[in-house]
């Protein structure tokens, strides 16, 4: 079955793709109360610091499921629906709490003033960008695509390598004698020649 392996391909590849493009967007917009009203543009990768690494990672699972065996693509499934989690709930609570401590770097780079509590005093208002929401529908489709992985994985087909596999068994090789290169290829195998 190759359709189910590239559509679980596919979805893995573009959730981790946006969360890659999504970390270097900017998340929220925050507004200081320093007198100059001062706004901050606050990137993805800030505002949620594991953004861009399961990201990458959530590409990097993709690619990987394209060859992976039977037994990785449940490890793959399960990997990538704990990368879902993680990155979905810090989304979440970015979109629907908006909590400041996700400004915290940011601020602080450009004010010098840390701490959550100092940071929330010196912040007059945040207002979010469409990215926050963009890559919590990204992780619900990874999450989506690992569940799928892990429903199916068992009626996908082989895995591309293994038409590339030689059996060892030719009838050239049968055909000729056996040779010094013979000998240490069957050392390469594990096989003593000397026997």
């Amino acid at each position: 079955m190759r359709r189910p392996r590239s559509l679980a391909v596919v979805a893995m590849l573009l959730a981790g793709a946006i969360g890659v493009i999504g970390s270097t967007q900017t998340w929220i917009d925050v507004t200081l109360d320093d007198g100059a009203q001062q706004t901050l543009a606050v990137p993805g990768s800030d505002a949620l610091p594991v953004l861009t690494p399961l990201s990458l990672a959530a590409l990097a699972l993709g690619a990987a499921l394209s060859i992976a065996g039977p037994v990785v693509r449940y490890v793959f499934g399960a990997i990538g629906l704990a990368i879902a989690a993680l990155t979905g709930f810090g989304a979440a609570q970015i979109v629907f709490a908006t909590p400041v401590s996700a400004t915290a770097a940011t601020v602080t780079d450009a004010t010098g003033i840390s701490g959550v509590d100092a940071v929330g005093d010196l912040v007059a208002g945040l207002s979010l960008t469409p990215w926050p929401a963009v890559t919590l529908v990204a992780q619900i489709v990874l999450a989506a695509a690992a569940v799928f992985t892990l429903v199916t994985a068992r009626r996908w087909g082989s895995n591309a390598g293994r038409k590339y596999r030689t059996t060892g068994d030719s009838t050239a090789e049968a055909s000729r004698p056996h040779d010094a290169i013979d000998s240490w290829d069957d050392l390469s195998r594990g096989a003593d020649p000397t026997a």
